[in-house]
């Protein structure tokens, strides 16, 4: 994805050039992209306020949607002042409720704030915790609604450390790519370690909606998985709704602790020289 000399991949899945055109040609029309953001937070309250090299954190999650060309981006605020800051760099930001129990549900009343018309028909999340993301990858997880067969979207990458394998905080897609694709259908989605022989995914908290899909979601009752796994993805799973994995290169780490805002400083450092 990101490659080290700072150049998004444009061609995010590895398709060939005539794929590409088939599956632009069949995506929803009119995508709208909304970052869910608010102050609260367990382990770093109003860090998506914190400041990396003289911007919030907040505003490089904007630009780096806009830059992913997929549709107009609008900042689900959960607090004015957040809100402030993205019209101040030059985005559309709107305000929802700050007792929301997920982005979901946030990003579900900015799209009805700001589109009464219906005239977006999908939607795509991106975390707002996500300052470093690629570009490409934003673009990339809207790619599988091209099946219209598929209601929701998501992003996975090959899981190469046993440590990440076996910790419980990272959630595993579980799915299985066919030989030379980077889309198939998700079974599960788990905190448990893979068994067994094969390659693990893990699970990148992008999604995208088609519109009908995410009304349907949010109206449905939290499932029994997904109170177990603490996954709300495993509503629609439970649903009978489909979900598509693309499979990605990598995806920067989002931001939860002091640490994880170090380490975001560290790779959006400037670079010096021409």
């Amino acid at each position: 994805m990101k490659k080290r000399d700072g150049q998004s991949s444009p061609n995010p899945l590895g398709l060939a050039t005539a794929s590409l055109y088939e599956f632009s040609m069949s995506l929803p029309k009119n995508p709208v992209v909304i970052i869910p953001a608010r102050l609260a937070a367990t382990r770093l309250p109003g860090k998506i306020l914190a400041d990396i090299h003289g911007q919030p954190m907040i505003v490089h999650v904007w630009r780096r949607a806009v830059e992913s060309g997929v549709g107009p981006v609008v900042v689900a605020c959960a607090e004015k002042e957040i809100a402030e800051t993205i019209e101040a760099a030059g985005g559309q930001a709107v305000l929802t409720d700050p007792g929301h129990p997920s982005g979901s549900d946030r990003i579900f009343e900015a799209l009805n704030k700001i589109d009464e018309a219906r005239a977006y028909d999908a939607v795509v999340n991106v975390q707002g915790a996500l300052p470093a993301i690629d570009s490409a990858a934003i673009a990339a997880v809207f790619a599988p609604l091209a099946d219209p067969a598929v209601d929701i979207a998501t992003l996975a990458f090959e899981i190469t450390d046993s440590q990440e394998a076996a910790n419980p905080n990272v959630v595993k897609a579980v799915v299985s790519f066919a030989p030379g694709k980077r889309i198939a259908r998700a079974v599960n989605f788990t905190r448990a370690a893979p068994e067994g022989e094969g390659r693990g995914y893990q699970q990148v908290g992008l999604y995208a909606y088609r519109r009908a899909a995410l009304e349907r979601f949010v109206a449905l009752p939290p499932g029994e998985l997904e109170k177990r796994e603490k996954r709300e993805q495993l509503r629609a799973l439970e649903a009978g709704m489909r979900i598509d994995v693309a499979l990605v290169d990598t995806v920067p780490p989002g931001v939860d602790t002091p640490a994880d805002l170090e380490q975001a400083r560290a790779m959006l450092e400037p670079k010096s020289g021409p």
